[in-house]
């Protein structure tokens, strides 16, 4: 392992009481009752139905050392590192069972230029060995990028969203119909990735898609700036 026992044990979890749909921590919860019948913890996000997908979890909180391990992950391809992320996040599936059931576990593809040059997927470190722990088919073919991030190092939240819609597509003869997608990445911070997975996901016929992500960034998502 490229990172000693200490750093790992300072990544901090994400508290408990978080948004049933999105995953982000809930402070201030907004409850609503779909039909009247039952109560739902969701941020104000969620109660607007803002995203595609339809809930996402994550491990810890992306702050600190996880920050730097993300990053060594991202730059470095440490596929010990992966497998402990793949084991947190199967740790995160088996607290909820049934609400993260899902069929088949897919990456959150790079595109085609940045993986080249990468020469891996950072994703895909992840996705890999969580599918196995998970036994689930692993295809990390089924999801493309079709158009690249900006060069930009920091976007701002609308410069975010508008990086990403309509940027991913199904590859031709892609089996996703009626499957329940186990949607993998290292962080989540807007959503707007995982949002725009799942609707190209979605219009393949997706039954259902569940964002997994190792980090979540803590930060109101409606104001500031986007960061990964």
């Amino acid at each position: 392992m490229p990172i000693c026992g200490e750093c790992l044990g300072a990544f901090k979890e994400l508290p408990r009481r978080i948004c049933e749909v999105c995953g982000a921590p809930v402070l201030a919860g907004v409850f609503r009752a779909p039909g009247g019948v039952e109560h739902r913890l969701v941020c104000r996000l969620c109660a607007e139905n803002t995203y595609a997908f339809d809930r996402a979890r994550s491990y810890g909180v992306y702050d600190g050392a996880l920050v730097r391990a993300i990053l060594l992950l991202k730059f470095e391809e440490m596929e010990p590192l992966g497998a402990w992320f793949a084991e947190r996040l199967a740790e995160v599936v088996r607290r909820e069972p049934e609400a993260l059931a899902a069929d088949v576990v897919v990456p959150v593809p790079l595109h085609r230029d940045r993986e080249r040059e990468r020469g891996y997927n950072q994703a895909d470190l992840i996705a890999k060995p969580l599918a196995k722990r998970l036994k689930l088919p692993h295809k990390a073919i089924l999801l493309m990028r079709t158009r690249p991030r900006p060069d930009k190092q920091v976007l701002s939240l609308e410069e975010r969203w508008e990086s990403v819609r309509g940027a991913f597509a199904t590859r031709p003869g892609s089996q996703v119909d009626k499957r329940r997608v186990l949607l993998v990445d290292d962080v989540v911070t807007t959503g707007a990735t995982l949002d725009a997975c799942a609707r190209a996901l979605r219009e393949a016929g997706a039954k259902s898609v569940t964002g997994l992500t190792v980090a979540r960034a803590i930060r109101d998502p409606i104001a500031g700036s986007g960061g990964p």
